[in-house]
């Protein structure tokens, strides 16, 4: 019997590349993006090539009543979730003196109160099984912080304390809780950086490079499966040696 997982910000980047690697795996993939709907489309129709079922549905995850729909969903379609990957987020880059309330406040709804929503959310059914795998995205930035990207940093860094906090809280219940926290990565969030910049990072990076999106995805599996089974609360940081 195959497993479930959900994946929230799967249409692209590292969401995509875990939604696959899971498929790849032989789970059932449950997905929700938020507007790239061709290419949620284009991954849905994937994975059931690979022959694994797959659902992609627009959802705001910081609407916590289409979060709740989409848990029911997920339960209807693929009975109990077996693994959740929070890995909805947006960044920003700005000055500090120019980030208004509104930036500080959608930056912590979705990278955030999203992430509670998902996982308040899915958690009563896990508590139910006692058992469950959580598997939340910060960034290296959450850790050693980012200048001109104040708001990000800090939602990333809540991320870590909320992955932490809820690791030490659910381990009795058999429900392991862990954090990746993803270097510079090729994705189209950071290309906004522009190429030389991104070029300076890769030159910045020991390993001499850039990262995957199919590199994170493979630390976001293996934490989810049974190979980390004694592995709680950490955070794995997958970025070549940029932070250490």
């Amino acid at each position: 019997m195959s497993r479930a997982v959900l994946i929230t910000g799967a249409a692209r980047g590292i969401g995509r590349a875990c939604a696959l690697k899971f498929a790849k795996e032989g789970w059932d993939v449950i997905a929700c993006y938020a507007r790239a709907q061709h290419a949620a489309q284009s991954l849905e129709q994937e994975i059931r090539q690979m022959g694994m079922q797959c659902r992609c549905l627009q959802v705001d995850v910081t609407d916590r009543a289409a979060v709740h729909r989409l848990v029911l969903l997920a339960q209807a379609e693929f009975g109990a979730l077996d693994a959740v990957v929070c890995n909805a987020g947006i960044a920003q880059q700005k000055l500090f003196a120019d980030i208004t309330e509104d930036d500080w406040d959608h930056m912590f709804d979705v990278n955030v109160k999203g992430m509670y929503h998902v996982i308040h959310e899915a958690l009563p059914q896990m508590l139910d099984r006692q058992a469950g795998s959580i598997v939340t995205i910060s960034s290296v930035w959450g850790q050693t912080g980012g200048s001109c990207e104040v708001h990000y940093s800090a939602s990333k860094a809540a991320v870590i304390g909320m992955t932490k906090a809820l690791a030490k809280e659910l381990g009795l219940s058999g429900i392991r809780v862990n954090c990746v926290a993803p270097g510079v990565i090729d994705t189209d969030m950071n290309r906004m950086h522009g190429e030389d910049v991104m070029h300076a990072l890769a030159e910045d990076t020991p390993l001499g490079r850039n990262g995957t999106p199919e590199e994170v995805a493979d630390a976001v599996y293996w934490l989810a499966s049974d190979q980390a089974r004694f592995v709680t609360g950490q955070v794995i940081g997958v970025n070549g040696g940029f932070y250490i």
